[in-house]
């Protein structure tokens, strides 16, 4: 017979202070030592780093965001009429910018477009408080190809078709103004 799930305590793996966890978060700082954590399925709590953006000005609420740069590699696109080639970005390494807390499909793709079109200054600043980490790293890729799709999709030559990969960077997290873009 198996045993039904149980709640463990989450302690830091620097301090050992116990890390106060809202339910479905999965990434915190210690309050104690500064000390980022992620829990991974398969690992458990793991020692991350965290960065957060310089403040311009006064900022109210932080919100946290996976940043991981990566590679577009288009193979084919068709549109009706004329075909036009890919996004001329895409000859390049890309910032993917992507929500890591919840909110929806289409909130985490507008924001990525937002944050690939007017990309953020990530100058490391002061240390902020992390709540409502709640996305997996594992989901930056999911999102990454719906920002690149909507793009694409947007362009004036109504698409038809796309094949691509998008090759990331292991996500860094960091804590963004929550007004950014």
């Amino acid at each position: 017979m198996t045993e039904p799930a149980g709640l463990v305590a989450l302690d830091c793996v620097r301090c050992q202070v116990p890390v106060p966890a809202e339910p479905d978060e999965i990434a915190w700082i210690c309050q104690n030592c500064g000390q980022g954590l992620l829990l991974d399925e398969t690992t458990g709590l793991k020692a991350i780093t965290v960065q957060a953006t310089a403040a311009q000005g006064q900022v109210q609420a932080w919100k946290p965001f996976w940043v991981s740069y990566g590679r577009v590699r288009i193979s084919r696109r068709e549109s009706f009429g004329r075909d036009a080639p890919p996004d001329p970005r895409w000859g390049q390494p890309v910032r993917f910018v992507v929500p890591a807390y919840a909110t929806s499909v289409e909130a985490a793709v507008a924001l990525g477009v937002g944050f690939l079109e007017r990309p953020p200054a990530l100058q490391p600043g002061e240390a902020r408080p992390l709540t409502g980490a709640t996305i997996l790293p594992g989901q930056v890729a999911p999102l990454a190809r719906f920002v690149v799709l909507s793009i694409e999709a947007a362009r004036e030559d109504k698409l038809e078709a796309i094949e691509f990969t998008v090759e990331l960077e292991p996500p860094e997290l960091w804590c963004l103004p929550s007004g950014a873009p």
